[in-house]
């Protein structure tokens, strides 16, 4: 641990993961965003999430479900419109379809993540998890400057979270075989402009769980 200036520096995966310190971000793991990968990718991405969610639970790290919300089209505005034409390849607005309004099933997260009471569950219309919500407020109020990012998209919305992390000076921890894409190429793209840029620490499901499992309570 670099000590500079009254200031702790982690250097090294472990000294980030205190699990007072660090709090794991599941993202937008989806009934309706998981059924639109192969099923067999569906299967490997929620068997390595819920390899890390047990790891976080069992170290006592703080859990936050992020669930991506469709607005109705009544209610949604331009760059939402334009979006939803664009995501689902339509001319008009009158052939929009919102894939994740809040009372359909596509909406929920899959069951086998189970969110626990002193979990949390929090709903945004961004790419990144921390616009619009209220995860920078609660994180910060714990203390937190870690977090361990996993779930689906990585070239959607992970991405943009990562960044967005990093500029609120958190560390992002990307479990790489915990992330899964739509497209497999961009999502490759996205880990090594990622690792490239060198705000993220980058990390498999393997080590990051052996590391929790030492330091967890």
């Amino acid at each position: 641990m670099e000590q500079a200036f009254g200031l702790e520096i982690p250097q090294t995966l472990s000294e980030i993961c205190q699990p007072h310190r660090i709090a794991l971000l599941v993202y937008d793991m989806q009934v309706g965003i998981l059924s639109q990968l192969p099923p067999e990718r569906a299967q490997h991405i929620t068997d390595q999430v819920l390899k890390v969610l047990q790891a976080a639970r069992d170290a006592g790290v703080r859990v936050f479900f992020s669930r991506h919300l469709s607005l109705p089209v009544e209610a949604a505005g331009v760059f939402q419109l334009r979006m939803a034409m664009a995501w689902q390849r339509v001319s008009h607005v009158s052939e929009v379809k919102p894939w994740f309004l809040r009372d359909a099933p596509g909406f929920q997260l899959i069951p086998e993540l189970a969110p626990r009471t002193s979990e949390v569950i929090f709903d945004k219309i961004t790419m990144s998890a921390f616009e619009g919500t209220f995860l920078n407020i609660a994180l910060r109020d714990c203390g937190i400057n870690a977090v361990i990012i996993v779930g689906v998209a990585t070239e959607i919305g992970i991405e943009p979270t990562v960044r967005h992390s990093a500029d609120l000076s958190y560390i992002p921890i990307i479990v790489s075989d915990a992330c899964e894409g739509g497209d497999e190429e961009a999502a490759q793209r996205s880990i090594e402009s990622l690792k490239f840029a060198g705000d993220a620490v980058i990390t498999d499901t393997t080590t990051l769980c052996s590391l929790l499992n030492h330091t967890g309570r």
